[in-house]
């Protein structure tokens, strides 16, 4: 196996996190999206969308969207497990996981993209959107500190993929929009102590 991995990706961030937290070391080749590396006819053989990261068996079949992948890899190293030990804690990492996409994730990603200059020129901005999605992401901190005032990880009493997904959604907050939390947040300012303790946290 080997994954197909952009630096600065909060989405192959998240792979490399859980498989830091699996203990699995596997090939990485780096694709250069300035470059276009992305946009080869070898790599949309890949993923036809072009986009990252990949993970590419050893028989050549490739899995791309990043919890995808973070499934596959449960599958067959079920060890620790990160996606919930029964079907019910299965059940709410799954909509964990979902919310913290949806509701951080994504309006981060919007945000950037509609206001950074990398994206210039290359897609059409929305100054307004970016702004609404900016304030998503500030109303959700605080829903997300409720949240967390009676447990230690987002999901259930351990790290799971979903503290994962959240992770990467505040780096990229406060890196590329300037989101940080709020010093009036105190369980979402643990629970990020705690999750940017680990040592996979730099994966």
């Amino acid at each position: 196996m080997k994954l197909y991995d952009l630096a600065g990706s909060p989405n192959t961030r998240r792979v490399r996190i859980f498989l830091a937290e699996k203990g699995l070391e596997i090939p990485i080749v780096a694709v250069d999206m300035a470059k276009g590396e992305n946009r080869t006819p070898e790599f949309l053989a890949k993923n036809s969308l072009g986009k990252l990261p990949v993970l590419e068996l050893d028989d050549g079949a490739c899995i791309a969207e990043s919890v995808a992948i973070c499934r596959y890899i449960e599958e067959l190293h079920p060890e620790p497990p990160l996606f919930g030990r029964d079907m019910l804690e299965r059940a709410k990492v799954e909509m964990w996981n979902r919310r913290m996409e949806l509701e951080i994730l994504v309006p981060a990603m919007q945000a950037f993209a509609h206001s950074h200059e990398m994206w210039r020129g290359s897609l059409r901005q929305l100054p307004d959107w970016a702004g609404a999605c900016r304030e998503q992401i500030t109303a959700r901190y605080t829903w997300l500190d409720h949240e967390l005032a009676d447990r230690t990880f987002i999901a259930t009493a351990d790290y799971t993929v979903a503290d994962i997904t959240a992770q990467c959604a505040v780096l990229l907050a406060k890196g590329a929009c300037g989101i940080r939390v709020a010093a009036d947040q105190p369980n979402l300012a643990a629970w990020w102590e705690r999750v940017s303790a680990r040592p996979t946290a730099r994966a």
